[in-house]
Formats: C-alpha cells, structure tokens, sequence
C-alpha cells in the first residue's frame, strides 16, 4: 500500500472513530458532499484541505503521519488456523466480519442475538488471532484488510461451496433491489483475460463505495452480497453431444 493510501485510510479511520461524516467535511470545506466523496475515493487533496480535515478531527496533519507510519501493512490472506478459528464459532465470524466492515461493537450488540459481553470476548480472540488491535474503549484497529482472500481450498472456500454458494444463488433475483446476468459465447484466451481484470476493476469499485458508505448512518446502509466470476464452460448437455460425436472415416 502506497504512502499516499496509507495515510488517507488513517485519516478516514480517525474520522469515523470520531462520527465525523462526508457531509461534516463538505461543510468544513465548504464542498459538496459528492466533491468530497471524490476527495477521498481519488485521494486528491491539496496539501490545504488535508491540513483542514486534520482540523476538523482535532489531530494535528504531523500527528496523522506519525499515526500512519506506525500502521503496518494490512493482511491480506488469513492463516488456515484463523480460519478455522472464525468457523469454529459462528458468533466470531459474526464479529469478525462486522468489525472489519466498520461496525462499532453496540451496533453488533443491536442487531443481533449476543450480548456485549460475547462481543468483548471474541474482539479479545480475534485480538489474539492477530486480525484486530483492541484498543482501549473497545476500539478496534484493523489488521486485516476488509477486502482480504480465502485461502485457496482452505477452510473458508470450503465452507462457502459447502454451505454459502447454495444459500446466496437461492433466488429468483426478481427483487427491485436484486440483480443477476447470465451470458455466455465464445472468447479469445486474451479477450477472457480481459474480462478477468473487468471484474478486478468492479471489485474495487465495490470496495471503495463500500470506504465512501463507511461515514453513512447505520441505519441507511444494507448488507449486500456480489458473486464475479467467469470461467472457461458450457452446458453440460452441449459436452455430452461433444463427447458424443461418432469417430469420422
């Protein structure tokens, strides 16, 4: 992760463990809220706006450097002992993965069937898990990154064919707020390549308006779940007529 990246996600993260939203900083700025948006998803700051925003917050611009500095690189891939870890205890995965997508313990205590002792208990685990710094107050400062990769056939991908692919492809997605396109044809080796570094470019996309939400009220934000993928394949019936074809001559 570049300097310039590093040191934008701290200064989002400071604003949001302070409740300080997008709309706060337009109107510090005296911008709009999409203009600032924008700011954060493009990292385009002046030198001048940044200076600011690190008002705004009450941290000095020297201080939010010196906080990004000390910030190692987060993780990426998860260890198979942490991934059995999460699918050991269903109320850990549930922690787990609300903690990494911004949400505040009390949230999770308002939402969902465990008390805030059980939560305290498994950010105490996932502390020793090395995923998460619990920090004094019960903040939490992320180790892993929130767009972080199974492991290939490891615990998790495992679970997820096992389990999780049925459940999410279970609907019509006939819904106002549900999508799903089927296409098929015949590529090139280099026009699927292309295709693959497409969906590279839209999980990214998700991944930064999922940072630009992170500001939002609780209460406007939806879980969302998005399966991209492409591989070489046709239908199974199309295969058996090949495999079927009478030898010529």
């Amino acid at each position: 992760m570049n300097q310039t990246r590093i040191l934008v996600e701290t200064l989002k993260r400071v604003l949001r463990s302070q409740k300080i939203t997008y709309a706060d900083v337009a109107r510090h700025l005296d911008l709009s809220e999409a203009s600032v948006k924008r700011m954060f998803s493009r990292m385009t700051f002046t030198l001048d706006r940044l200076e600011k925003v690190c008002d705004l917050a009450g941290m000095p611009l020297a201080e939010l450097v010196r906080e990004s500095d000390q910030r190692p690189d987060p993780i990426t891939m998860l260890t198979p002992e942490q991934e059995r870890e999460l699918l050991n205890d269903p109320k850990l995965l549930l922690v787990a993965f609300m903690v990494l997508n911004e949400w505040r313990p009390e949230q999770i205590v308002e939402t969902f069937a465990v008390t805030e002792h059980e939560v305290i208990q498994r950010l105490a685990k996932l502390d020793r898990l090395g995923m998460i710094e619990l920090l004094p107050g019960n903040r939490v400062r992320r180790l892993v990154a929130r767009n972080f990769s199974w492991r290939p056939h490891g615990p998790v991908q495992k679970y997820f064919e096992r389990e999780v692919r049925r459940d999410f492809l279970d609907s019509r997605f006939a819904k106002s707020d549900e999508h799903m396109r089927f296409v098929g044809g015949r590529l090139s080796h280099d026009s699927l390549i292309r295709m693959q570094q497409a969906i590279n470019r839209i999980t990214r996309e998700f991944d930064e308006l999922v940072q630009e939400d992170a500001c939002l009220p609780h209460e406007e934000k939806i879980g969302v779940g998005s399966v991209f993928a492409i591989r070489p394949w046709e239908l199974p019936t199309f295969t058996a007529l090949r495999e079927n074809v009478p030898n010529s001559g």
